[in-house]
């Protein structure tokens, strides 16, 4: 490369390299800055379906096939955790709405909920599991399985729960959402070709970074109109966002709890998994024909999303170190043993 691309292309990359490097802190930052700025909502509204392909093809682009396939030959986790996530919560999230009769009082925010619950979880999971120290390889299978099952299980709960509440048919929702999940993979198949894995892994904080500004550009889209809400209508917005936290860490402390016998350490990496819902693909799938509630529902839950890796951090650490010690133990005791 010329010496003058070279100059150009270097401060971008310096500075992506910088933000790769924050972790969480970029992440629970972009929430702010997204709530901050307005009129950058109305600006990149039209972008959401192109910047939730972008996060799905930089995903795909990352999966360690070696450490996917090592996973596969175990599979019994990974299907349940799959089962749970795709099956479990949307069933128990749609007879909560139908038993409460949120679908005939508040349809607009039973809407959002059920969208929530049949997501499939946010693709950027393992890469936040990693940045905590948590098993990053057990909730990529995982989540590979789970958005694999997506395109039908969506489809299939939009026909039992919605009756009619969508902007487009259960059939073409699951149709959507399989092409949108097929292309990005495709897209990103071809990136790995050109590139090779080594070189994707070698640029590992540059490529954080840009999948952070990413992340900047769909919060800012999604959350655009939450300062005049708030100003419209405090109580029902600070209400919505309460009811995500809620949500939020109900789904991160039944699945922890639930799966708490392979090791709490590995537990809480899938309750960070089924907790992060990837709302921007139901997004993307509805071309963004959802009501004004909906909307900000949605737009609420970014707080949760962004800000829960960052306040789960400590928790995180501790029971890494004492995985790790059990581990030390095990192993200092087989020596001695030997």
């Amino acid at each position: 490369m010329p010496p003058v691309l070279q100059s150009i292309f270097a401060l971008p990359l310096r500075g992506l390299t910088w933000l790769g490097g924050q972790g969480t802190r970029a992440v629970a930052a972009v929430v702010f800055i997204a709530l901050a700025v307005p009129p950058l909502g109305a600006l990149l509204r039209p972008y959401v379906t192109e910047a939730i392909f972008v996060l799905l093809c930089i995903s795909f682009m990352r999966v360690d096939l070696a450490a996917l396939t090592g996973h596969l030959r175990r599979p019994a986790l990974v299907a349940t955790a799959t089962v749970w996530t795709m099956i479990g919560v949307p069933v128990i999230i749609g007879l909560i709405v139908h038993v409460t009769g949120l679908t005939a009082r508040a349809p607009d925010l039973a809407l959002a909920l059920m969208l929530q619950s049949m997501a499939s979880p946010m693709m950027a999971a393992p890469a936040l599991a990693a940045l905590m120290g948590l098993d990053a390889t057990l909730v990529l299978v995982t989540l590979v399985s789970a958005t694999a099952l997506v395109p039908f299980t969506a489809s299939l709960f939009a026909s039992l729960f919605l009756d009619g509440m969508l902007s487009i048919s259960p059939p073409a929702l699951g149709l959507k959402l399989l092409g949108i999940l097929a292309a990005s993979l495709l897209a990103a198949t071809v990136i790995r070709q050109i590139f090779g894995a080594a070189a994707i892994q070698r640029h590992r904080q540059p490529i954080d970074g840009f999948n952070i500004v990413i992340l900047l550009v769909f919060a800012t889209a999604i959350m655009g109109d939450v300062a005049s809400d708030l100003v419209a209508r405090p109580v029902s917005t600070i209400g919505f966002a309460a009811l995500a936290f809620a949500i939020y860490f109900t789904l991160l402390a039944v699945t922890t709890l639930l799966f708490r016998r392979i090791g709490y350490e590995r537990a809480l990496a899938l309750g960070l998994m089924v907790s992060q819902r990837n709302l921007g693909l139901m997004l993307a799938a509805t071309a963004g024909a959802l009501p004004p509630t909906t909307w900000l529902y949605f737009a609420m839950t970014q707080f949760p999303i962004h800000l829960a890796p960052y306040m789960l951090m400590p928790i995180a650490r501790r029971l890494t170190a004492r995985a790790q010690a059990s581990g030390a133990a095990a192993t200092g005791g087989k020596a001695a043993s030997g």
